[in-house]
């Protein structure tokens, strides 16, 4: 009997990740992805699994709590980590990739898939049959309507915002110089150093500068991810604020001058040529013209040219502990799941693990077998557990930290030594649940 076809919808990150693992499981797979007939007010290319907010998927050290999901992702033979690792360019300690050459990477090789169908079309409601749900932050309103009624309840929402790119020609090298922070890895950032007088007039103009107005439903709803704060907002919130948020000059100094700066406003490479350069933690809602004036404040900057300038969006996400399993089945729908940071995990990765988890489950389900869990201890299994049993009434995005898995035995204060106790614990018990759980059906 011809198996049907599994309906992923959104080629994010999560749907990405869902509709590669469906098809490897041998069931067939329709991917939907509504761009190019309809962008979303973040997305710029047709490509599936586009980076729209940062090339970084993070610290890459596997005692990090997002290098930990990155190895975790490794052993479970993701495909968004393994073209990461592909395309990636130095970032320090971080894993950062050629965002275009990912997107298209995996745009490609899904479309060869054989049991991978791609529509260009918009859903407008979530089809029958067994649903893999990866429509984002900025699920289309016609889809969430129908997801609204379908789960009874309104959406929370949070505002998320991207960071301009910068031409590195344009960049004053006689200003800028190359360093990470405390010298670690690899020297892959770019840094502007200010003294205390620049950095005061930077931070009153950025207080001063016009913002772009908020349409009348993000204004009755704006909540801001504290993850992910616009710089503007760090700046209305202390003098001091942003030297001890993205502008911190803590482990930078200048090897020409040996000194520390006041502040240091850094750029992270976005592309393997170094012809691009991201203003890391510089998200923003500032008008285009107002960005274009006030970052040229910044030493190194005055004559930046910016091949995107920052945005602000509207992001929305379920109340998932009300709604979902640890499995990412909907309670009152076990063959409809979710991925993505629409059901509030946060983080390019944690998208990942995600879409991994759910498009597994929902191949098993296809096949006639159990949904799987993953094992508390580990990473996704800590992310998963939490987003299912959080407080209801408090509960927001939730990026991977160790702060969510359970206690060791025994109390250890040195950190670094804590946290690679957890990751020798994850990885150990993620090999366990693969060869005697997930291999052996």
């Amino acid at each position: 009997m011809e198996k049907q076809p599994i309906h992923v919808i959104g080629g994010g990150l999560a749907g990405t990740e869902a509709a590669w693992q469906i098809a490897q499981a041998g069931v067939p797979v329709i991917l939907y992805e509504m761009r190019p007939q309809r962008f979303s007010p973040a997305h710029h290319t047709e490509h599936l699994a586009e980076l729209v907010c940062s090339n970084s998927f993070g610290a890459m050290a596997s005692d990090r709590a997002t290098g930990l999901l990155h190895e975790e992702l490794r052993q479970l033979k993701s495909i968004v980590i393994g073209k990461a690792d592909e395309h990636q360019v130095p970032a320090g300690g971080a894993l950062a990739v050629d965002r275009g050459q990912f997107s298209q990477d995996l745009t490609q090789t899904l479309a060869q898939h054989p049991l991978i169908e791609l529509r260009r079309e918009e859903l407008r409601a979530i089809p029958e049959g067994i649903v893999v749900l990866a429509t984002g932050p900025l699920t289309s309103p016609d889809l969430a309507e129908d997801l609204r009624r379908f789960t009874g309840m309104e959406y929370l929402s949070f505002f998320d915002a991207a960071s301009p790119i910068v031409v590195g020609e344009t960049i004053n090298h006689d200003i800028a110089f190359l360093a990470s922070r405390y010298d670690k890895g690899e020297a892959a950032y770019l840094n502007c150093p200010m003294n205390k007088e620049q950095y005061l007039q930077f931070w009153q103009e950025l207080r001063n500068a016009e913002q772009t107005e908020l349409k009348d439903f993000e204004r009755e709803t704006a909540k801001f991810f504290e993850a992910c704060l616009p710089i503007e907002e760090l700046a209305n919130r202390g003098e001091d604020t942003m030297r001890y948020g993205p502008l911190k000059p803590v482990g930078l100094s200048d090897s020409r001058t040996g000194e520390r700066s006041y502040a240091v406003v850094q750029l992270r490479q976005e592309d393997k040529a170094g012809q691009l350069w991201n203003m890391v933690g510089f998200q923003t809602n500032l008008r285009w013209g107002e960005q274009k004036r006030v970052f040229r404040m910044i030493p190194g900057l005055e004559n930046a040219e910016f091949v995107r300038l920052g945005v602000m969006h509207r992001n929305t996400f379920i109340n998932a502990p009300q709604l979902m399993l640890s499995s990412l089945q909907f309670k009152n729908r076990p063959t409809l799941l979710g991925a993505g940071q629409l059901i509030g995990t946060e983080g390019y990765t944690a998208a990942a693990a995600d879409g991994w988890l759910a498009g597994t489950n929902a191949a098993r389900i296809a096949l006639g077998k159990e949904a799987l869990t993953l094992p508390p201890t580990t990473m996704m299994g800590a992310l998963f557990e939490f987003i299912s049993s959080a407080s209801p009434k408090h509960f927001q995005p939730m990026p991977p930290n160790f702060g969510i898995l359970p206690e060791l035995g025994e109390k250890i204060k040195n950190k670094q030594e804590r946290y690679g106790r957890y990751r020798d614990r994850a990885l150990s018990d993620l090999k366990s649940f693969i060869d005697h759980k997930y291999r052996r059906d």
